[in-house]
């Protein structure tokens, strides 16, 4: 792995962190966000390994769209709620009318978006390992 995908992957572990600390302080919204973060740079960082500039987007599923294009079995994604972690990327930043984001988000729905994060992060891993 070069040094540019490497740094995205290493952002991706740090925004990890730092949405389980956000959720372990009872910012639910902002464990949210960077758990969405965490997935996006991971996903991006792999997209960069094989040598593409990846596509200005926060959906996950097109940046995975991108990585299959690309020749990459992605099948280790098919079971992952990616579209609903994606969605958070907007819900936990803005206010929805009159509802703040902080009251948006439940502890059960942040547990999976970090559990999710975590996955992709996992994943992509075990890929870069199986590469020769």
């Amino acid at each position: 792995m070069n040094a540019r995908p490497q740094a995205w992957l290493l952002q991706a572990c740090n925004d990890l962190e730092l949405a389980q600390l956000a959720r372990d302080n009872g910012f639910l919204a902002q464990a949210c966000y960077f758990a969405t973060q965490a997935a996006e740079k991971a996903l991006k960082s792999a997209i960069l390994e094989l040598g593409l500039e990846p596509p200005h987007t926060h959906v996950l599923n097109n940046l995975l769209k991108s990585l299959a294009e690309a020749g990459l079995d992605i099948s280790a994604f098919n079971e992952m709620p990616l579209q609903s972690l994606s969605r958070m990327s907007i819900s936990s930043r803005y206010p929805l009318d009159a509802t703040p984001p902080a009251e948006l988000f439940e502890a059960e729905e942040t547990d999976q978006a970090l559990a999710t994060a975590a996955a992709v992060i996992k994943a992509l891993k075990e890929l870069d390992s199986e590469s020769p």
